[in-house]
Formats: C-alpha cells, structure tokens, sequence
C-alpha cells in the first residue's frame, strides 16, 4: 500500500504515520516529490485492517500496489531513483559506462584497461574474479587475487569496481575490495544471495536471468529491497530463445517496459546480449535509443588471447569508436556524458 499525502502535509503529519506503522511492526519508506510526499507502507497489509488511515492529518489518499513486486514499483516511488556510487551515480541524465574484461587475468592486463578506461572518461571498471562457467573445463577465475587486482586498478586509477559474486560464501570478501556487486544471469533466483546482498547495503548490478520474464527479474530485485537495500541497477543481458545465431536474445523492448513499471534505472549489456564484438556497437547504440542508463560493455587489450568470451569483446580501438557513438547519442536524446 502506498500512502498519498496532501501537498499541504507537514513533516509532523509524516512523522504521526512513521509512528503508527512503527507501533504495528510495519516498515515506510518516504518518498518526497516536487509537490508531495509518499510513504510506501512495507510489510502485510493485513495489519491495518480497522486503522483508518485516510483520515489521518495530512493525507490525501490510499493506494493499493497490486504488483507483486512492491518496493520496486513504479506505484511505490513514482520517481526514478538515481544509485550513488561515491561520486558517480547510475540513473537521471547522466549515461553510466561500465567496462572491463570477462576476467581478470593478471595485473598487467587489468591495469592496463583501467588506465585506459580512465583515458577515455569511463567511471566504472568491471571484471570477473569468481567465473561461473558452463564448461567445468573453462578458466574459472582468479578468485580472492582478482578482486585484489581490481582494487589495485581502482586505488591507481579511481575506477570505481564492478564484478560479479556467486555465492553467499564470498560476499565478505567481496565487500572488503568492490564498490558494486554484480548478481549474474544464473543467481537470478539465488534467493539467499540476494536476502544477503540486501542486508550488505552495498549497490548492486542486478542482471536479467537466462529464461527470466520481467516481473521475475523485478520480483528478483524485491528480495533484495526487503531486506533494505534500494541501491539496485538492473542489467538487461539477453535472453535464451530458439535464435542461435546470437549467444542471446537482447530484449530492449524490456527498457521502457521496466521504466514504466520501475523506479529502478536499467542498463544493457549488449556483449552476452549477442555474443559477437561485430553487434556490440549497433546494439548499443539502440540500448541508449531505447532509454537505457547505460551500458555495461567487455573490452580487452587482445581479443583473440582472452581467457574468457573474447569473441564478444572488444579492443581498445573499437571501444574508442563505441565511446564516440554514445556521446553523438547522448546529445540527441538529451542525456549527459
């Protein structure tokens, strides 16, 4: 249920509903508007039944939040929320980069990217530490030494640091050395690790699962909101049809659908999306056509050694042009670089 209050309502009003929720063990989450404020009342409804709450001082209205996805409701917080991540932000007018390789190999390679990466204006280094692969026989990553690695890259560069945890096993590490946790396509629904993820407060990139339909990934992200973190950046990645031409399907019709049913801002990653370095410009382009908050994009200094996807990853070079590309579309469709 959300709680509509008057324009006219002073923090006093507020404050006497806070109480009351508070006294029936009932969570609230304010939202302050331009205009007006709304409280998003957290927890079962059931436990107002007889509180006659549109007659209290200040408010205007009740509305019920019929999806099962509350706190990441469009109805919840009519307001697009913005993740501040130290002095970077996801979400608003500002498009967000995010780039760096499938895995960290080493410390050469990261700190070359990173360095790169700061060349060209990028705010966000992404890199694999833990690698879930299909294979059992594929690198699987550096584990602990390459979150080590990624903090080198962020303490010589500023980077902030994107990658990706697997288990609920890992997430103290992770938190000592990463500004952003990434939840994979195939921990979608690893409902304990997003509960854990939730009560570590950490921002956290929320990618789309492989088979998932949208008011899954969106009850995804619910679990970890009602633990109390709303610092969610959705990730749409691709989805498994029937085409096997691309690794994946890039559904960016999902982009203004999540936008009209969201407050969370959604970024694209268009390199599992397709699965070919050749897509990953012309994708892109789209994604921020379609209203995206940014890109999440695989790049690496030599392709053809990565250890890990290099066949959708991009060299310096075409990652240069790609930058180029966003920042023409940036200004046509009035967002910021």
């Amino acid at each position: 249920m959300v709680i509509v209050m008057k324009s006219t309502a002073t923090k006093e009003d507020i404050k006497q509903i806070e109480r009351l929720l508070e006294r029936l063990d009932l969570g609230a989450h304010i939202s302050t508007g331009m205009e007006r404020t709304i409280i998003g009342v957290i927890g079962d409804k059931r436990l107002l039944e007889g509180v006659p709450l549109e007659l209290m001082s200040g408010v205007d209205k009740l509305v019920p939040i019929v999806e099962p996805y509350k706190l990441a409701s469009r109805t919840f917080q009519p307001e697009s929320s913005i993740i501040r991540i130290g002095n970077s932000s996801i979400g608003g007018e500002k498009l967000a980069v995010i780039a760096g390789p499938c895995a960290v190999e080493g410390e050469e390679q990261i700190i070359e990217i990173a360095k790169y990466l700061k060349s060209m204006g990028v705010e966000f280094i992404r890199g694999g530490a833990y690698k879930p692969r299909t294979s059992p026989y594929s690198f699987q990553g550096l584990e602990e030494e390459g979150f080590k690695l990624l903090a080198q890259a962020r303490e010589e560069t500023g980077l902030l640091v994107v990658s990706e945890v697997i288990s609920t096993e890992f997430l103290d590490q992770a938190a000592k050395y990463i500004d952003v946790i990434q939840i994979g396509a195939r921990n979608m629904q690893n409902f304990q690790l997003l509960r854990e993820v939730g009560r570590l407060k950490k921002p956290v990139v929320l990618k789309r699962g492989l088979a998932s339909t949208i008011e899954e990934w969106l009850n995804a992200a619910e679990y970890i909101m009602k633990e109390g973190n709303y610092n969610i950046i959705l990730c749409e990645r691709g989805i498994r049809t029937f085409e096997t031409y691309t690794r994946n399907t890039l559904d960016l019709s999902s982009v203004p659908v999540v936008k009209e049913l969201s407050h969370l801002p959604i970024i694209v990653d268009p390199s599992h999306g397709t699965g070919r370095s050749s897509l990953v410009r012309p994708m892109s382009r789209a994604a921020i056509g379609a209203g995206a908050d940014g890109l999440m994009i695989e790049m690496h200094p030599n392709p053809k050694l990565a250890l890990s996807d290099g066949p959708q990853s991009l060299d310096f070079k075409e990652f240069g042009l790609l930058m180029e590309d966003i920042k023409r579309i940036s200004q046509v469709v009035g967002r910021e670089m």
